[in-house]
């Protein structure tokens, strides 16, 4: 996909990636993909919004794998042990994908905008990006992220140094940031119960009357 056009958007050259790695430290340990909310688990809204988007899904999961591979997605461990944080599942997905670009989302947001990829792209396009982030309008989003599939050998080379901050990383490559300030409820993330329900209640919020 050559991304030389902002409007000329090919969702098949992109992999969407949901982020279910973590360990969930603020929430007890808990695997948050498949947390109920709004009568589904997490993961459930987010491949929702984001299978439409793009040209194939994964799953970056480091437990109960069975339960995500039920999606029908593949489900990949990170490459890399002892639970690297996020760039240790984006590491795992660009080495395996076969499309050029991986856009990766976590699990943990479940008001995914439904335009999201196409912006990413969009802005991608405008600085000839080898990373995008998006930006809420406030602050830069690490965890939404285009990234072209050649940056594999980067990211290994930099978690191999022992580096994790991912701001050091970006530092090495072109970027874009791609605003969606008017988005930014898209990226309220679920860390703690509180949150959770106010979460809930945005989503049952934005859910279809029923006739």
């Amino acid at each position: 996909m050559s991304l030389a056009d902002p409007h000329a958007y090919r969702q098949e050259s992109v992999t969407g990636l949901v982020l279910a790695g973590g360990q969930a430290r603020r929430m007890g340990g808990i695997d948050k993909g498949l947390v109920e909310i709004a009568g589904r688990p997490m993961i459930e809204h987010v491949l929702e919004a984001l299978r439409l988007q793009v040209g194939t899904v994964m799953i970056n999961a480091n437990r109960n794998l069975e339960a995500y591979r039920r999606y029908g997605y593949p489900v990949v461990p990170d490459a890399l042990g002892g639970f690297l944080g996020p760039l240790a599942g984006t590491l795992t997905a660009l080495e395996r994908i076969d499309t050029e670009y991986l856009l990766t989302v976590p699990c943990d947001s479940p008001l995914l905008a439904p335009d999201l990829a196409q912006r990413m792209a969009a802005a991608a396009a405008v600085d000839d990006a080898e990373v995008t982030v998006a930006h809420d309008g406030e602050r830069q989003q690490p965890v939404f992220l285009l990234l072209r599939r050649d940056l594999a050998g980067s990211l290994r080379a930099f978690l191999a140094a022992g580096e994790r901050k991912i701001d050091r990383w970006f530092a090495g490559h072109r970027l874009a940031e791609a605003d969606l300030a008017d988005r930014a409820a898209s990226f309220v993330n679920v860390n703690d119960p509180a949150e959770r329900g106010r979460v809930e209640a945005l989503l049952l919020q934005s859910r279809p009357s029923p006739v």
